[in-house]
């Protein structure tokens, strides 16, 4: 039965009620103010997050990495530096990819996904991943966030893409090529998100439960082929 939602955090319509779990994703992270916003939503919302951090970023910030592993959010791969995998290569991504895993290490977080930057792959990162026994993940909702639009306009767009599986990307960071100072409106979106979602019946779950399922892991695969050949076009971030 299609149910109307309105009031859905101004988001108004008929939409499918679709049932099940979806995942929220941050890239780019931690950042010293950014971060702790998104946590104070993701709590205040009752919802986990999956981060994909950059290491050099944690090693500057251990308190709130600490903060993302306290309260029970998930932690997983995204590089020591944000390079794209063709422009550095093979080398320097395993040097990377290592580095990356060793800061992570010693936080008690051993990462089962790997989201590299940009979503961009070369055809030797899977035997990278494969020889760290990680799992490579892109994503199905991208928010866009890095532009700067607003929370109420990214919800809009976003949400009649949330279906069972879907995983949400945004950043609690600045990356390269970022065109907005912080990340206020992606904070201010999480709680909006999640009610909007919860409205069409999906509840915000965790990465490793939506993994468990094989056909869900290879969506997520596919979604990072396909964004390789259209992500430095577009000037996505993550």
């Amino acid at each position: 039965m299609p149910t109307r939602t309105e009031g859905e955090a101004g988001v108004a319509g008929v939409r499918p009620r679709t049932g099940g779990r979806f995942v929220l994703s941050f890239d780019d992270g931690p950042d010293p103010l950014d971060t702790p916003r998104v946590l104070d939503a993701l709590n205040e919302a009752g919802a986990p997050g999956a981060f994909f951090p950059i290491a050099a970023k944690v090693e500057q910030e251990p308190e709130i990495t600490a903060r993302i592993v306290r309260e029970g959010h998930e932690v997983h791969l995204h590089c020591y530096h944000h390079a794209g995998h063709a422009e550095a290569g093979r080398a320097a991504v395993e040097r990377d990819t290592e580095l990356a895993l060793a800061v992570l290490t010693g936080f008690g977080i051993a990462p089962r996904f790997w989201r590299p930057p940009w979503g961009l792959v070369q055809p030797w990162t899977s035997a990278i991943a494969a020889a760290h026994g990680l799992e490579l993940t892109g994503w199905s909702v991208d928010t866009h966030d890095w532009r700067g639009d607003s929370a109420r306009a990214m919800l809009r767009r976003t949400t009649p893409l949330l279906v069972h599986g879907a995983l949400v990307l945004m950043h609690d960071g600045l990356g390269p090529g970022a065109r907005r100072r912080d990340c206020r409106a992606t904070a201010e979106l999480v709680a909006q998100l999640v009610d909007s979602a919860r409205a069409r019946g999906l509840e915000p779950g965790t990465l490793e439960s939506l993994g468990r399922s094989p056909s869900l892991g290879a969506n997520l695969v596919t979604a990072i082929d396909q964004r390789s050949t259209t992500a430095v076009a577009t000037g996505a971030v993550t």
